[in-house]
């Protein structure tokens, strides 16, 4: 299960260049990093590890962390990795003439702590070191603060979004304002759950639903008098196929209802970073990428690049 807090923890509607060293500069000018903020836990003395572009090249294959049990990103289909960041990763390794192979990674306490473990420094309980990291946020102030790392390779704009029972909202699709009265579902410690629990002076409070994913959230529909879940629009629009419908529409005063996804890779290979953030702009430019997002059911929305 991908937690909405981590999923959630570094959103806004600020795009940064990573791969831009003077305007990044510019922008990280005001955040705290290296001598100027607290000491970071990446300041250890194992910080080269991985591979180089041209060890990779050598051996024929990248290594991509994808999340376990995280649909329709990345799960387990008959024993296999599958889903939309491990076909967009094949479509990556396939751009640079080489095999793609993928590790089922545990998310920690959140994604900064994942970029330790996956990327740069390792971990003592024996975690892999994979080339990219899918399935990361693209922010001004999570980007400065992992000054360790190089995120890029912008893919696509997720949104919260609502699903909900066309039997009790035959005319038009519920708001938040609606679970004042009506049950719905989410994901514990999400960015929707946080946001419903605060929403109308706490009047949606007693409304809610808690389960462990969004896909879940779908499922409570119709059980016990929920009406709606609410969560990420792709998991929810995966999760809800045919039967429900769902509503992207923005939502008032939910200052954090969208954001960014790229990937990550460590700042020593800068050079694989050019050519992954290539091979996604490549694929959003002639439509594999939005092909990706069809064919798990979602709507593929691109973001500024």
């Amino acid at each position: 299960m991908i937690s909405g807090i981590i999923r959630g923890a570094a959103i806004s509607a600020a795009a940064w260049l990573c791969l831009a060293a003077a305007p990044a500069l510019a922008k990280c000018e005001n955040i705290p990093s290296g001598l100027d903020a607290p000491p970071p836990p990446q300041n250890t003395g194992r910080d080269i590890v991985g591979q180089e572009l041209d060890q990779i090249f050598d051996q024929g294959y990248m290594t991509f962390g994808v999340y376990e049990d995280f649909p329709p990103f990345s799960f387990l289909k008959d024993g296999a990795p599958a889903g939309i960041d491990v076909d967009l990763g094949q479509i990556i390794a396939a751009e640079m003439g080489l095999e793609a192979r993928f590790e089922l990674v545990q998310a920690g306490e959140n994604v900064d702590n994942d970029m330790r473990t996956y990327l740069w420094q390792h971990s003592k309980l024996g975690a892999p070191i994979v080339n990219v990291l899918m399935h990361v946020p693209y922010n001004i102030d999570f980007a400065c603060r992992n000054e360790m790392v190089v995120i890029t390779g912008q893919y696509f704009e997720e949104r919260i979004a609502i699903a909900y029972d066309p039997a009790i909202y035959p005319d038009t699709p519920p708001t938040p304002a609606y679970f004042r009265f009506d049950k719905v579902a989410v994901e514990n410690d999400s960015i929707s759950d946080f946001f419903l629990s605060g929403a109308f002076g706490g009047q949606v409070r007693p409304n809610i639903v808690h389960v462990p994913d969004p896909v879940a959230a779908v499922g409570e529909i119709g059980q016990d008098g929920v009406a709606a879940a609410m969560g990420p629009r792709v998991q929810l629009e995966y999760a809800a196929g045919s039967e429900y419908p769902v509503s992207a529409e923005p939502i008032p005063g939910f200052s954090m209802g969208s954001w960014t996804l790229g990937v990550a890779v460590h700042q020593a290979y800068r050079d694989l970073a050019y050519s992954v953030d290539d091979a996604i702009g490549a694929a959003i430019a002639d439509g594999r990428m939005a092909k990706i997002f069809a064919d798990y059911g979602a709507t593929y929305t691109e973001p500024e690049r």
